[in-house]
């Protein structure tokens, strides 16, 4: 099993990269799977690229068959101007628009204050649904405070959330058909039988 890691953090550390690694080390506890991490600011020129050449090179066309051929994919941006990243949205850009549907995908973001936290809801949710992914209930935002921080009476705490998520994206992975079960290769011989009018 393929899980993908789609991480739009521009700084080295990042709390975006750091909220991923959670995320993915969370779901690998109930899944066995095989992670990769796509770090897009690694791919920024190629992306830009790709809008002006109409193609992308050798390095992006990689990262977009990764999250398309994977089982399950985290996507993890920092919030901008309360929305998603120009770069995270490039990405998904360039990807296309049907490769994603019925993909398990778990969303999350970061962002320097709980604000920000509804553009999961008003940015990323609809985005990966106009992709017909199949996005988990949970979505994950960590403002700066949540880092270290424990739950209360009212709100649980990053950990928590975390967990919940990942228990989310785990469940669908675990119940999710590999694309050579669905597919049933017909015999040459028997779809000319079917073909044939009846006598």
């Amino acid at each position: 099993m393929k899980l993908v890691v789609v991480t739009a953090g521009l700084t080295q550390p990042s709390a975006t990269r750091l909220l991923a690694d959670r995320l993915a080390e969370a779901v690998t506890r109930q899944v066995e799977a095989e992670v990769r991490v796509i770090e897009l600011r690694e791919l920024a020129v190629d992306i830009a690229n790709n809008f002006v050449t109409g193609f992308p090179n050798g390095r992006l066309r990689e990262a977009i068959e990764a999250v398309t051929e994977a089982d399950g994919l985290i996507a993890v941006t920092p919030i901008f101007s309360g929305s998603y990243s120009g770069l995270f949205k490039s990405f998904f850009d360039v990807i296309d628009n049907a490769a994603l549907a019925g993909k398990p995908v778990l969303i999350a973001a970061t962002g320097g204050t709980a604000r920000h936290s509804l553009a999961l809801e008003h940015a990323l949710r609809p985005l990966f649904a106009y992709l017909r992914a199949v996005v988990v209930p949970t979505a994950v935002y960590a403002a700066a405070e949540d880092w270290g921080g424990a739950s209360d009476a009212f709100t649980d705490g990053l950990g928590p959330r975390i967990a919940r998520a990942a228990d989310e994206l785990a469940d669908l992975l675990r119940h999710r058909t590999p694309k050579a079960e669905t597919e049933e290769i017909v015999p040459f011989e028997e779809q000319l039988a079917a073909l044939r009018p009846l006598s």
